[in-house]
């Protein structure tokens, strides 16, 4: 009999982690999704949906990067957003965000 609730809650917790690995791979498809739309827009289109960046750094190749932070259930999200001298998105990163 303790072998069987031994068993049963290994299963119950393998399945729950299957289960938030599977719920935070669909969310970082729908944040790659949104954020693939921004690519070649420009700068004033990015500012229209995020507003002010946090944070602006230059590049390597002078271009630049604006920075947003957000919080959700205390988890810091970043994104990132790399801006050529056209005022063009030509790349972006996530991290943290769902």
């Amino acid at each position: 009999m303790k072998k069987i609730l031994i068993l049963s809650v290994l299963i119950i917790i393998i399945t729950g982690c299957k289960t938030v690995s599977k719920k935070v791979d669909e969310a970082s498809i729908k944040e790659t999704e949104k954020l693939n739309k921004f690519l070649n827009k420009t700068e004033s289109d990015l500012k229209i949906e995020f507003g002010k960046p946090d944070f602006i750094e230059t590049g390597v190749n002078e271009n630049k990067i604006f920075v947003y932070y957000d919080a959700k259930f205390k988890i810091k999200c970043e994104r990132r957003f790399e801006i050529n001298s056209k005022n063009i998105v030509v790349a972006f990163s996530s991290k943290n965000c769902f």
